[in-house]
């Protein structure tokens, strides 16, 4: 029996859809022996549909407190996914310094002042494989900063399924290199499934590259809605065990644990 846990989850306090409880309520259904909250902030402040407001930090640090508190039959993680943005380290630094997370989710989701997964109008007219490149030496340079414990859906750049001519073998190897120099652990997100994509981040056939270079990895949903917590996690259990994987990481208190990826 799989040791069960989805880190990526967002409520209310950002752009999921439902309250901290109702999660808690879907994971425990699945039998997931862990779920973690880590709703979007923006160091820079916005935009406010879908990140949480500064000044929300403290109820919502507090409301999932309290249920970890509350809960003796699954252990609930108090996360936050924070956006990469070069230029705001000190807000980001006092951010995640400012109450006691188990983890903290990592994510480049802007180029400069757009972000790349909210419409294909951003790839329209542009060099692709430029478009990658900056991506993924993005990526690299958020890992590097020491402030993430995840590197979340390190390639969403594919989100909107435009793609390179050039091979990118290479672009996955330098993000596997930079993980594991930076000792920073990646998530096999789930939630690419239900977008344009149709699929995972990060594309399964360069899985083995991570596991090549040792680098720690998580299933998350990133579920904004209870109904897709654990989504498709058999299937990405199996991914990972194909690339080589035999252990998964878990947080608590910004320590990192590695437990065995079994079978059922």
């Amino acid at each position: 029996m799989i040791y069960g846990t989805d880190y990526h989850v967002h409520t209310i306090y950002s752009d999921g859809k439902r309250e901290p409880e109702t999660y808690i309520e879907a994971a425990l259904k699945l039998g997931l022996r862990e779920i973690g909250f880590s709703d979007h902030l923006n160091p820079a402040g916005g935009p406010p549909d879908w990140c949480m407001p500064h000044d929300r930090l403290p109820q919502y640090a507090e409301h999932v407190l309290r249920l970890k508190r509350d809960h003796k039959d699954i252990a609930v993680r108090l996360g936050l996914e924070i956006d990469y943005l070069p230029g705001t380290e000190g807000v980001t630094d006092r951010i995640i310094n400012s109450f006691p997370f188990d983890y903290i989710v990592g994510s480049v989701h802007y180029l400069g002042d757009e972000t790349v997964d909210l419409g294909p109008e951003f790839y329209i007219g542009k060099d692709i494989d430029l478009i990658y490149e900056n991506y993924f030496n993005l990526v690299c340079e958020a890992a590097s900063t020491g402030f993430f414990d995840i590197m979340g859906h390190p390639d969403l750049v594919r989100i909107h399924r435009y793609r390179p001519v050039a091979d990118i073998t290479h672009l996955y190897s330098m993000m596997a290199s930079a993980f594991e120099i930076h000792d920073v652990a990646f998530e096999l997100n789930t939630n690419g499934r239900n977008k344009p994509l149709r699929d995972f981040y990060p594309d399964s056939h360069y899985l083995h590259l991570f596991a090549e270079h040792g680098v720690p990895v998580t299933v998350n949903s990133d579920a904004h809605f209870p109904e897709r917590v654990g989504q498709f996690f058999s299937e990405g259990y199996d991914l990972l065990k194909r690339a080589g994987y035999r252990e998964m990481a878990v947080f608590s208190g910004r320590e990192r644990f590695m437990i065995p990826l079994q079978g059922r």
